[in-house]
């Protein structure tokens, strides 16, 4: 079963969600979060932090992620694993193939016109509000 993972990124206010805009199906054209596929042999959390870094530049030193759900999708033969984390510091972003953007948080998460994920990251997002305080000290 192929591995993949997202990432979400909050800036060091908590008022901001790193997003890219997607260049290639599945999900051309609309907003996602960043990440990638976990390799065969690698642990999730080295796969997040390797995704992070090739597709936005942000290094470990930058961010501490913690790992919060996964989704199983046995029909797709796949899972996908979520991290969360607040930047330290301010960071340059180096774009790899999506473009990227920092979006404020009062946007509907789920249409589905928008956002890539047939709703999950408006999903997600609640989760993270639920529990921000321990999730994003």
């Amino acid at each position: 079963m192929q591995g993949y993972n997202v990432i979400m990124v909050y800036n060091r206010n908590l008022d901001k969600l790193l997003m890219c805009k997607r260049r290639k199906d599945p999900y051309k054209g609309l907003y996602n979060l960043v990440g990638g596929k976990i390799d065969s042999g690698e642990d999730g959390y080295s796969a997040a932090y390797r995704e992070l870094f090739e597709e936005t530049g942000i290094s470990k030193e930058d961010i501490s992620l913690k790992h919060i759900m996964d989704f199983k999708y046995y029909y797709q033969k796949c899972y996908v694993e979520v991290y969360v984390g607040r930047l330290k510091n301010n960071v340059d972003l180096v774009e790899e193939v999506n473009e990227l953007f920092w979006s404020d948080l009062n946007h509907n998460f789920f249409d589905m016109n928008i956002y890539a994920g047939e709703g999950n990251i408006g999903h997600m997002i609640e989760q993270v509000n639920l529990y921000k305080d321990i999730l994003l000290r």
